[in-house]
């Protein structure tokens, strides 16, 4: 019998780790930059948790069953997590929290199929306790540094704000919003052709659905849905937040107020981060304001502001394999020590330990079998190790430079 993982899960090995590391290690560096600390919640959450924020699908989520007949499931973001955390847990903390993440998280899609993914890896912030346009700014802001640690290239933000989205669907009827909506979501034109609509609504549905492009464009076109005092100001508040985050100029931005996340939590600004590589647009990354999903975690219901968004791992390493800026290698040791009989090991493990803790992060292997010094020079050499000593039983020792 071979024995394999199990569907949807799979292995990491050293050098997959490696450049896994260096993508989260830039990332941790940034954050950390900013004032973000970070948190580690339980990778299995109630159903009702995960559920709570009406976000996500039952089917989507890996579930399990403890001793106490509790539902249980594995979590398939960490906005939910950190949310119920913060509540429960942090009560009493000042505000705001700034808070990042780098974990692995789970699900699958409804139809995927028998071999999909289902264990994937992600690193974010959440930003607690904050509301208005320098929060905001913040965050997009955040994004835009973290790609450049990473030296990325060819990428743009999607930016759209569910508030003003949802505002404009009620001027349709109730029982046709859902359809506006996913039309929306897929850009479907023949749809909105399709339904039930007086001209005038039509006419809206086709707008919204163009509402996508450079902002100035797009804000002129926003102004000619009659909109109310309240979705003025909705406007005039993206408006302001799109000129801050362009004149910063280190990122390239499209405004598309069709934008809907799978996340319905978002009540603001949503946003999409995507990758242009060879004509291949990949979504990199996704978050957005949700000043309500806190309030449902809360013991007396109340709402706290909040923002963030999450890097895909994988994505990004998909990305980054083609700049050739990944490792290639995995990490070489410093030193091989090498004990020239069974009598110098114990003063070969001592020398060893001398090396480890004479500066920083010197890594020292200890060679474990007494093969031929020539076999000892072919091996340090394959694994690039940079020095050799080799010891004798009184302490005594030689060092030998590798050549590569």
């Amino acid at each position: 019998m071979v024995y394999q993982p199990p569907v949807g899960a799979r292995d990491l090995l050293p050098l997959d780790v490696a450049q896994k590391h260096w993508i989260e290690d830039r990332l941790e560096q940034v954050f950390q930059g900013w004032g973000y600390h970070r948190i580690i919640t339980s990778t299995l959450e109630r159903i009702d948790t995960l559920m709570a924020g009406g976000a996500i699908e039952r089917s989507t989520v890996i579930q399990l069953q403890n001793i106490q007949e509790e539902e249980l499931g594995l979590r398939p973001e960490l906005t939910a997590s950190i949310a119920r955390a913060a509540v429960t847990r942090m009560s009493g903390v000042n505000y705001p929290q700034r808070l990042y993440y780098n974990a692995n998280v789970f699900g699958r899609a409804p139809d995927s199929k028998h071999n999909g993914q289902q264990e994937f890896y992600q690193a974010g912030v959440e930003l607690l306790g904050s509301d208005g346009l320098v929060a905001d700014a913040e965050v997009l802001l955040l994004v835009a540094a973290c790609l450049q640690s990473l030296q990325l290239q060819n990428w743009h933000l999607v930016v759209g704000e569910a508030g003003i989205t949802r505002s404009l669907l009620k001027a349709f009827p109730d029982d046709l919003q859902h359809k506006i909506r996913s039309a929306l979501a897929n850009l479907d034109r023949v749809a909105i052709d399709t339904l039930p609509l007086s001209e005038e609504l039509r006419d809206r549905a086709k707008i919204m659905l163009d509402l996508r492009g450079k902002s100035a464009d797009v804000l002129q076109k926003i102004n000619t849905l009659n909109l109310d005092a309240e979705q003025q100001e909705a406007v005039n508040n993206l408006k302001a937040l799109i000129e801050l985050i362009e004149s910063q100029g280190n990122c390239s931005l499209v405004l598309d107020l069709s934008l809907i996340q799978t996340f319905d939590y978002y009540t603001g600004i949503v946003f999409e981060v995507v990758s242009d590589i060879d004509n291949q647009a990949r979504v990199i990354g996704l978050g957005g304001r949700y000043d309500k999903l806190l309030g449902l975690y809360h013991p007396q219901g109340k709402d706290i502001p909040g923002t963030g968004f999450a890097l895909f791992i994988e994505d990004l390493y998909h990305v980054l394999s083609t700049s050739g800026q990944l490792p290639q290698t995995q990490l070489a040791s410093d030193w091989l020590v090498v004990p020239e009989n069974t009598s110098a090991i114990a003063a070969a493990f001592a020398y060893a330990e001398k090396l480890r803790s004479s500066t920083h992060l010197v890594t020292v292997e200890m060679e474990l079998s007494f093969i031929d010094a020539q076999a000892i020079r072919e091996y340090a050499s394959d694994r690039k190790i940079a020095q050799i000593a080799w010891i004798k039983a009184d302490g005594s020792k030689k060092v030998e430079s590798v050549s590569s």
